[in-house]
Parts: C-alpha cells; sequence; structure tokens
C-alpha cells in the first residue's frame, strides 16, 4: 500500500467521506488510490473556490469536515478566498495539497513555490508530509485538527514521492473532544448584568442561532426584558416558525448604531463586539455605545449550549413562555420586482426544511424580517466577505443533504466569481434552486463609493462596477453548463418560475431581472 492508499484508507476511517477535488499531476496518486478504497464520495469542481467553498457548506450542515484535494500553490491559492470565508465561519476543512516530488523541489520548476507560506495565514495546523511512512499519521492528525471545535482549517502538503512509495496503512484518529464547559464566573457576571435592569443585548451567533440555542436566549432575554440579537454574519442560523427569530446587526454603520444606541452591556455568546465591516470616514469602527461593556458567557470553542442552559436557571428562565414565531407570512407578491416583494414571495414559497445559501448581496439585505415566519429553514450566510461563495456553499450544503432543498440566493456579481459550481451541480444532479438577481452591475459598491466620500465618480469609476456591455445572459449560460433555467421581469413571472425550480429534483436556475 503506498502513501496515497494509506492516507485516503486513514481519511475514510476517520469519518471523512467526501473529498471536493480539482487535482493536477502531482495528485494522480491520491487520484488512483481513491479508486481503490470504497467509502469516499469524490466531487469534482471545476475551480478551486468551488472546492473550498463547498467544503464549507458541507461542514456547516454536518458539523464533519470534508476533505479538498488540491494542486500544489498555485491551486490552494486559487481556493484561498473561500478557505477565508470558511475560516470566518469557524468551518472545519482537510485541505490535502500536493507538492513536488521531495527531491524535486530543489530545481524550482514552474510550478514550484512556498506553499507552507501560503496556508499559514488561513490554516489552524499546517504540515509538509516527509515521507511515505508518516502520510497516514499526519492524515490522523489534520483530521483531529479539522474536527478542533468549533471547527478549524488544517491543511496538509503531500510531495508526490510521499503519495507513490510504500506507506504504513492507514493510522487510527483520535476521537474529538468534548467542547469546553463554559465558565461558572462568566454566567454568573452575566445573570448580575441581567438582574441589573440596565440595557442589555444577549448577541448571539455559532452553536447559539440554532434551534435549541436561540430558544434558551429567546427565554432569557423574554424573561429579563433584555434584547436579543444575532451577528450580522452567521454560519447556520435556524429559522422559521415555530422557532425564536432573532433580528441581525445591521450593516450599514448609521442603521447599526441606531439599533444598537442606549445598550450598557452586550451579552456575548459565541460572538465579539460588534464592529463596522469596513472603516468609513468620520464614523465609528466600534457599533456599540461609547461605555457599553462586553461580557462573555462563552467563547466560540465552548459549549454555548451549556451556558446558555447554565445562564437560564440562573435568571429563573427555563418556565418562561418561548417567544417563538407563529402564524403565516402573507401570501407571493405580485406586480413589479422590488427587493420587499422578493422577500415576501420568499417568505410565503420556501418550503418546508430548506437550506438557504445567502449571497444575494445589496438586493437580499432586506429579506430576513419577511422570511421569519417562512416554514422552518437553515440560512447560511458569508461570514468572510469574500464573494463568490455562495454557489458553491449551496453546492456543499445539496452534497451533505441530499434530502433537503436548497435555495440559493446569489448575486451577478458575487456569481461571476464562482459560476462553474453550477456545473458541478449539474454533473452530481444536486437539488439547488439559484435565485440569480441580476442588476447588472456591483450595486453595492455603488453605495460604498459613497459612503467612503470619494466625491462625485465619472465614467471611468462607474465602468469598474458596471456588469452591462454586454449583459450577462445567465439563463443561457446556465443552460450551457447543464443547469434549466427560466427569466423573470415582473413578480408573477418569479413566482411561477421559482415554484418550477422548488417542483425541480435538480439544479435550476431563476435570473431575476431588476
Amino acid at each position: 500500500m503506498n502513501g496515497a492508499e494509506s492516507l485516503v484508507r486513514t481519511l475514510v476511517g476517520g469519518g471523512v467521506n467526501v473529498c471536493f477535488a480539482n487535482p493536477g499531476t502531482s495528485e494522480m496518486h491520491f487520484v488512483a488510490a481513491l479508486d481503490r478504497v470504497e467509502g469516499m464520495r469524490c466531487v469534482l469542481g471545476l475551480f478551486e473556490g468551488v472546492v473550498t467553498g463547498a467544503a464549507d457548506g458541507y461542514f456547516r450542515m454536518t458539523d464533519n469536515p470534508a476533505a479538498t484535494l488540491l494542486h500544489l500553490g498555485p491551486g490552494l491559492a486559487n481556493g484561498l478566498a473561500n478557505i477565508h470565508n470558511a475560516n470566518k465561519a469557524m468551518s472545519g476543512m482537510v485541505n490535502i495539497v500536493g507538492d513536488h516530488a521531495t527531491y524535486h523541489r530543489q530545481y524550482d520548476a514552474p510550478l514550484t513555490s512556498d506553499i507552507e507560506g501560503l496556508a499559514r495565514p488561513n490554516s489552524h495546523w499546517v504540515k509538509t508530509s516527509p515521507s511515505a511512512k508518516t502520510v497516514a499519521a499526519d492524515g490522523a492528525l489534520a483530521i483531529a485538527a479539522a474536527r478542533t471545535r468549533p471547527g478549524q482549517i488544517a491543511t496538509l502538503i503531500l510531495p508526490a514521492d510521499t503519495a507513490w512509495n510504500e506507506g504504513t496503512g492507514p493510522a487510527p484518529v483520535a476521537p474529538q473532544a468534548a467542547p469546553k464547559a463554559p465558565s461558572a464566573d462568566a454566567v454568573e457576571a452575566a445573570a448580575r448584568v441581567l438582574r441589573s435592569g440596565e440595557p442589555t443585548l444577549i448577541l448571539v451567533t455559532g452553536r447559539a442561532v440554532r434551534e435549541d440555542g436561540l430558544d434558551l436566549a429567546g427565554r432569557i432575554a423574554a424573561r429579563c426584558e433584555a434584547r436579543l440579537m444575532a451577528q450580522g454574519s452567521n454560519a447556520r442560523t435556524q429559522r422559521g416558525r415555530g422557532r425564536v427569530a432573532v433580528e441581525r446587526i445591521p450593516y450599514v454603520v448609521d442603521q447599526a448604531t441606531k439599533v444598537l444606541a442606549g445598550l450598557k452591556h452586550v451579552i456575548l455568546v459565541g460572538s465579539k463586539m460588534p464592529v463596522a465591516f469596513f472603516a468609513y470616514p468620520d464614523k465609528p469602527s466600534v457599533l456599540t455605545p461609547e461605555g457599553c461593556e462586553g461580557h462573555v458567557l462563552a467563547r466560540p470553542d465552548e459549549d454555548a449550549i451549556a451556558a446558555l442552559e447554565a445562564l437560564a436557571d440562573a435568571v429563573g428562565a427555563r418556565n418562561t413562555p418561548s417567544p417563538a414565531v407563529n402564524g403565516k407570512p402573507a401570501g407571493p407578491a405580485t406586480g413589479a420586482i422590488t427587493s420587499d416583494a422578493l422577500g415576501a414571495s420568499l417568505g410565503a414559497l420556501l418550503p418546508e426544511n430548506a437550506i438557504v445559501a445567502d449571497e444575494a448581496v445589496t438586493t437580499g439585505r432586506g429579506f430576513f424580517a419577511p422570511t421569519r415566519a417562512a416554514a422552518p429553514h437553515d440560512w447560511l450566510s458569508n461570514m468572510g466577505g469574500s464573494i463568490g461563495l455562495g454557489l458553491p456553499l449551496a453546492t456543499g450544503a445539496a452534497v451533505a443533504c441530499p434530502d433537503r432543498k436548497v435555495v440559493c440566493l446569489e448575486g451577478d456579481g458575487s456569481g461571476m466569481y464562482t459560476v462553474q459550481a453550477l456545473w458541478t451541480q449539474a454533473r452530481e444532479g444536486l437539488d439547488v434552486t439559484t435565485v440569480l438577481f441580476s442588476n447588472r452591475s456591483y450595486q453595492i459598491l455603488k453605495g460604498e463609493l459613497a459612503n467612503v466620500g470619494a466625491g462625485n465618480p465619472g465614467r471611468k469609476a462607474l465602468d469598474m462596477l458596471d456588469l452591462g456591455r454586454p449583459d450577462i445572459d445567465w439563463v443561457g449560460l446556465a443552460k450551457s453548463l447543464g443547469v434549466p433555467g427560466a427569466r423573470a421581469t415582473t413578480m408573477e413571472e418569479f413566482n411561477r418560475h421559482f415554484a418550477a425550480g422548488l417542483a425541480a429534483s435538480g439544479p435550476y436556475l431563476v435570473e431575476v431581472v431588476i
């Protein structure tokens, strides 16, 4: 058994049974080993950003890392934007990055690069296997690192000769450690703040924005007359009818500071004190009022659910009625396409147990409120801000949950970064309905141009933000990649085409012309 097969058997034996891949010459022995080992599903992506973004989506829905297979330093570099996003989302993944044979690196061939140097800024664990005899054990360490709570990026570099030389067979993987227990002192400090009666926000993310966490946080907030909000972006929020609704910190600085005005305390549950996405002239970076104190109830690596349970007991909130959302949204909107109308139709039409991968950017900024009473669903956001995540994220979520409908809300500018994901969805028969908002511009940047005080833009500046000349034919583009679709120019057309996508058993795209 060579090193590559030893590694694949270690991955499968350790519970890593999906590999999103874009291989090259140096990885051919790993590719061949995939044929010899049962239990590993291999999903080809035509660009490395699709591969790494899909691994992020897979982890968010399974809490278990997938592997990626990338070709040397340039392949890793192509995937780094979505590794950055996964890192911010605290998603675990095991990156297998091929390299030149150990004896070949000295010759500085064209693809030679400092792979460890490229990997380290966005990886929690990085190692280059020195020989085929260590590959399996290194793979086991990589899996353990990726599973370190709440989730970490592990990058294992595999020189070609460590893959083709004789290996050791598979290595055992250490069991995942339990999450750290919350601090009793932190629980008591949070309880004191809530008992004080001073204006307090409970700010949640991570496990605390899933159903059980929001139920506890909602009861605590109701019992203590505190406010409850989530970070602006969250890896996986469970929402809809029968669940506690949570609003998010607004993206726009002026809106955020208005929402947070008057607060004296913020209780942090897996979250950080809210800050502006960017710096703007004459606007604050920290969004809370001066003098507002942050109190850490649970850090990201600590058990947020246990912390909320302890806090609920401390303030007597266990038997407080849950403020869960009841009722149903109004029916689908009609008439002209607007952001509000789209939000209303999404709220009315989202199917039970859907997974929403949201990269709608400007158009979708207001979708959260009108979907709060939709059928129960999961909502995945871009945590790192690097655009081009939505389509890959939906792809990975669909691989993870083949029995659930995935809805991808995607802006046209962001979608062009990783449009290749549509091909993967078609090839794998993934149940993803993509709603593509075509405003033919980087619309968010037009607003940002004004926000940073850049003055009155001229033609050259505006051209950098415009996606016209020529207009992108998204329905035709999707069809060329194997995904059927339709174009909507009215809400009636959107409702009809979106329903058709939801009824389809494979990928479908609705282009919404705005």
